[in-house]
């Protein structure tokens, strides 16, 4: 391997059904390390009044993501309960090119399209301890109508199947500092970070 490609960052594919605690524990990880950049998504789904624009996510109207999709600005995308949501392509790439490790805190069907991009990315799946957990953990968010959480929970069924042959790290976010704590060593681990 050339020292370009030595000093190169490595993508970390963070995932799970919605509610489990991935953006919580994406946080908390990126605190832990100098040289990660946690990628921030664009959607076109509504902003809560807990969420910050830049911050948790780029929030656009649905014309401007299309508009990206078409000059191939988004590295990946994918519509998930009617809003559509995407990584930007070029902060993605100047971080992995400046060497820092990259975390993508993104579904199942967007991590099948980054993966042929970044063959040795690191997979991470996110696993509520039990079903009520997630029940009860989407109900805390308090985001959404009943109906919607009932989608939600049942792709979370399918999410979590397919995931098996994607992932080769599954965590149980149970307690979130043991959850933070193997995230953290799988990076180590796998990304030469410490």
């Amino acid at each position: 391997m050339s020292d370009t490609e030595n000093s190169k960052g490595k993508v970390v594919i963070m995932s799970g059904p919605s509610g489990v605690g991935k953006s919580t524990i994406c946080k908390e990880v990126v605190k832990r390390f100098d040289n990660v950049y946690l990628s921030v998504s664009v959607t076109t789904r509504p902003k809560s009044k807990a969420e910050v624009d830049g911050q948790d996510y780029w929030f656009i109207s649905e014309q401007e993501f299309r508009e990206r999709i078409d000059k191939s600005l988004l590295l990946e995308h994918a519509e998930v309960f009617g809003h559509l949501y995407g990584t930007p392509r070029d902060k993605v790439e100047e971080a992995v090119q400046a060497g820092k490790n990259v975390i993508l805190e993104i579904d199942v069907q967007g991590a099948k399209q980054a993966l042929p991009i970044f063959p040795d990315a690191v997979m991470i799946f996110v696993l509520p301890p039990t079903e009520k957990d997630l029940v009860k953990r989407m109900d805390n968010r308090g985001r959404e109508a009943a109906d919607a959480a009932e989608k939600r929970l049942s792709g979370a069924s399918g999410e979590i199947a397919a995931a098996w042959q994607y992932y080769k790290h599954m965590i149980i976010n149970e307690d979130l500092q043991q959850a933070v704590d193997e995230c953290v060593q799988i990076i180590e681990d796998s990304c030469g970070e410490s």
